[in-house]
């Protein structure tokens, strides 16, 4: 549900486009003309640039000067690019901070200097751009869900995707040029998310896919997947610091307080009343006036599974006219026709600063350990929620899935 960051990730999203640059520099690395005074290379981030010298973070998390002597060799190349067939030759006066770039050359004896003799450049509103149409491809084309059955051996897996109209099994078929990838025990960053294989994903999983549907949404042809095992927690805070970035919430279930680590990749919204009232009476089985028809709870299948991670997550709060009548919360979702993480993904953003001792609170987390767990999404505002579901699995967001993206366009 609620930031893929970043599956639809930190793709922020959400999402694996920091992934494909590292890929990318490396494959031009591979490609790129060698020559008797290149001896070293690095690739990473420029912090500095001037007077002929720039200060690169390197991706193995150094400190680089680099000189550019008169007449270096600069190419620009565009995110995603594996050679420089298309390069463009630009100058070491283009260089920006906040660049990508790769540099060839030749080291120092201590190896915290080179001099370049080629530089191979992202250019930062470059990679902004591919990492917006990321984010916007995801929200197009994604679809996220709980994971119930997998099959290696035809390369397919099958999700429990909730709407407003209630659920439906979606499959999810992969092939060979398929990115697998699984996110880390303790973090919500997809950047973090390792290379992984289709038989590690399990049921019980969440499970985000990028990719196109069939006509009638029943089958999913993967580009992209990124699942993980993450934790639902529902409950009271009974502590908040601002200062240490995290809160304590009482579990409902368990019984037991949870240190809860909010970071910035972690995603805090608000549910309007008047829309947390009509899912808590949906929950009760009731309709609300102007609302969708019966059929499906807004807390989908007792599952009691854990949710999901950071994909593709939209940037803002509320677009004008989501928090709407009782007629609907942003139009579709409240005929029926959308999904939740739709409908959560146009809720406002909200800071931890802003909320209080004895909110009540919905959030998925990651697996975590002893010490707590780190936020992927929490929803505040949800009081009549836990009222009209006390003690229930149907009151969890393990249905309403990954990240703050929305899923499937119904």
């Amino acid at each position: 549900m609620i930031r893929a960051n970043k599956a639809v990730g930190n793709l922020r999203l959400v999402l694996i486009v920091a992934a494909v640059m590292v890929w990318s520099m490396t494959a031009v690395a591979q490609t790129a003309p060698q020559s008797a005074s290149t001896q070293a290379k690095a690739v990473g981030e420029i912090k500095s640039v001037g007077g002929g010298t720039l200060v690169l973070s390197t991706d193995d998390g150094k400190s680089l000067s680099v000189s550019l002597p008169d007449g270096v060799r600069v190419v620009r190349i565009a995110p995603g690019a594996t050679d420089l067939k298309n390069a463009t030759p630009i100058t070491a006066q283009d260089l920006t901070v906040g660049d990508r770039v790769l540099v060839r050359g030749k080291a120092s004896d201590d190896g915290k200097a080179l001099a370049a003799a080629a530089v191979i450049v992202m250019k930062q509103s470059d990679v902004a751009l591919k990492q917006q149409q990321e984010r916007e491809d995801w929200l197009k084309r994604g679809i996220g869900g709980l994971v119930s059955a997998v099959d290696p051996a035809a390369g397919t897996a099958t999700i429990s995707v909730t709407t407003f109209g209630g659920s439906k099994k979606v499959l999810i078929q992969t092939n060979k040029k398929t990115v697998v990838r699984r996110y880390a025990l303790d973090s919500v960053k997809l950047d973090d998310a390792k290379p992984s294989k289709l038989a590690d994903i399990h049921p019980g999983d969440q499970l985000r896919a990028r990719g196109n549907k069939n006509e009638d949404g029943t089958e999913f042809a993967a580009e992209e997947i990124v699942a993980g095992t993450f934790r639902n927690i529902a409950g009271t805070v009974t502590a908040i610091n601002v200062a240490d970035n995290s809160l304590t919430v009482m579990d409902l279930l368990t019984k037991k307080p949870v240190t809860v680590k909010v970071t910035a990749d972690s995603q805090l919204r608000k549910l309007p009343q008047p829309l947390a009232q009509r899912i808590a009476m949906r929950l009760k089985g009731q309709t609300p006036e102007g609302g969708p028809p019966a059929g499906g709870t807004a807390g989908g299948p007792a599952t009691g599974a854990p949710a999901g991670a950071q994909g593709a997550r939209p940037e803002g709060g509320a677009p004008a006219g989501a928090t709407g009548g009782p007629g609907g919360f942003g139009g579709g979702a409240a005929r029926g026709g959308g999904d939740l993480q739709q409908m959560l993904s146009r809720t406002p953003a909200v800071t931890l600063g802003e909320m209080q001792k004895g909110d009540a609170v919905i959030l998925v987390s990651t697996e975590g350990n002893a010490s707590g767990v780190t936020a992927i999404t929490m929803v505040a505002g949800v009081e009549p929620i836990l009222t009209a579901s006390p003690g229930s699995q149907a009151m969890m967001l393990s249905p309403w899935s990954l990240s703050g993206g929305p899923g499937d366009s119904q």
